[in-house]
């Protein structure tokens, strides 16, 4: 898609084929009803599922109104865009090319703020309760869509500055490509971008840790379980008089162990300040008065209440991995959806003369769109809570057929 200024005049810079174009629309409007539906679907999950209205969840939403929107609104509008469509009305072209703008930066926002929850979340749990309260999510969410409206409507701030011989509404001939590389592009998506992999890639590396932690204490409860055993065999097995006192010893010493076991790695825990909301109950089953008692009262035999505290703990802490995992695909996605357009748009920048095959630009504006449309799969499949609020909202609605027969 090269145009150069002067073919912006007078007839289409770039005619493409009948079959093209309508391969093309055909595509952007089965994107369009997909990305409504899916996301359409998520917010009625997080509204019907009081489990699901969480701060995260909130900024998942944001996502999926923007997504919405660009099923709505930007998508037709870029199908009267690449059309050539509105004729000799520079104002009104300046809107209708802003508005993806707007909606991909909001998008972006959106993410880097699920990003900043999830560092806040696992990295300074005692803190997260207080910074990320309801109010304060929207006051964010106000932010981000008030950050992505600004940046996305530069152009429209200065369009007497836009070239005003163009007389089809056609992206490169209305929209500068300098604002487009090294603001929309450089600023506003690269930097953001680098930002969130290097969070993503320090949650992942705390939450290793810490099953690595976990699964060291579960190895040494069980070692310590082992010897306490053989000890009182033993003991038994002496037959004197004193092997009940031996006993007794054995358990009280086992259960100091514990308790000195239990408070040292609190203490970890507390210092090193690693831990989500899920992962500030793992810490807090090592803390629990009641636990301590129980333990320090407990006979040999006990470790397993302790062992299935444990365990709930790893499975809450591989449940958080899995979550941080799901958000990193949603972002991952984003990056491949528009990175091939913003490519295109450098190439376009850098290299005037370079020929981009239209067929290739198309294919790169159907992906980025396409983008609106796969985040809800992600979280139907990879995250369980919506997928069963999902799945328990379409048994709902079969609910009463049966119930007639």
């Amino acid at each position: 898609m090269n145009v150069t200024p002067g073919s912006c005049k007078a007839e289409m810079p770039y005619g493409y084929q009948p079959r093209m174009r309508g391969l093309y629309i055909a595509t952007e409007l089965v994107i369009a009803v997909l990305a409504i539906i899916g996301n359409f679907l998520v917010c009625l999950a997080v509204s019907r599922n009081r489990k699901l209205r969480t701060v995260t969840n909130y900024f998942l939403v944001s996502l999926s109104v923007a997504d919405i929107l660009v099923g709505l609104v930007a998508i037709p509008c870029a199908v009267l865009t690449d059309l050539g469509r509105p004729h000799h009305d520079l104002p009104l072209c300046l809107v209708l090319l802003s508005i993806l703008m707007v909606l991909t930066q909001s998008s972006i926002l959106s993410l880097v703020a699920v990003a900043a929850e999830r560092y806040m979340a696992i990295l300074l749990p005692f803190q997260y309760q207080r910074v990320m309260s309801p109010r304060n999510a929207q006051l964010a969410l106000l932010v981000t869509w008030g950050l992505g409206a600004i940046s996305g409507t530069v152009p429209l701030m200065d369009w007497m500055r836009q070239p005003a011989n163009s007389d089809y509404c056609i992206f490169t001939c209305v929209v500068d490509m300098n604002y487009m590389v090294y603001f929309n592009f450089f600023c506003c998506l690269v930097v953001p971008l680098v930002a969130m992999f290097a969070i993503y890639g320090h949650i992942f590396l705390t939450i290793r840790r810490q099953l690595r932690r976990i699964a060291v204490a579960r190895g040494t409860t069980k070692d310590s379980g082992s010897t306490g055993t053989d000890d009182i065999g033993n003991s038994f097995a002496g037959g004197t008089t004193g092997g009940g006192a031996d006993i007794v010893t054995g358990r009280q010493a086992r259960d100091e162990a514990r308790k000195c076991e239990g408070e040292v790695r609190a203490g970890e825990e507390v210092e090193s300040g690693i831990g989500s909301l899920i992962e500030t109950e793992t810490t807090t089953v090592f803390t629990k008065p009641g636990f301590r008692i129980a333990s320090a009262g407990s006979a040999p035999a006990d470790p397993p209440p302790r062992e299935s505290n444990e365990a709930k703990s790893n499975l809450r802490t591989r449940q958080e991995m899995r979550k941080a995992t799901s958000l990193f695909l949603v972002l991952f996605l984003f990056m491949v959806c528009w990175m091939p357009i913003h490519l295109i748009n450098c190439v376009l920048l850098f290299c005037p003369q370079c020929d981009v095959p239209m067929s290739l630009t198309l294919a790169a504006i159907v992906l980025s769109h396409a983008n609106s449309a796969l985040n809800p799969i992600l979280y139907a499949y990879r995250m369980r809570s919506f997928r069963y609020t999902l799945i328990g909202m379409w048994r709902g609605m079969w609910s009463v057929r049966p119930k007639r027969q």
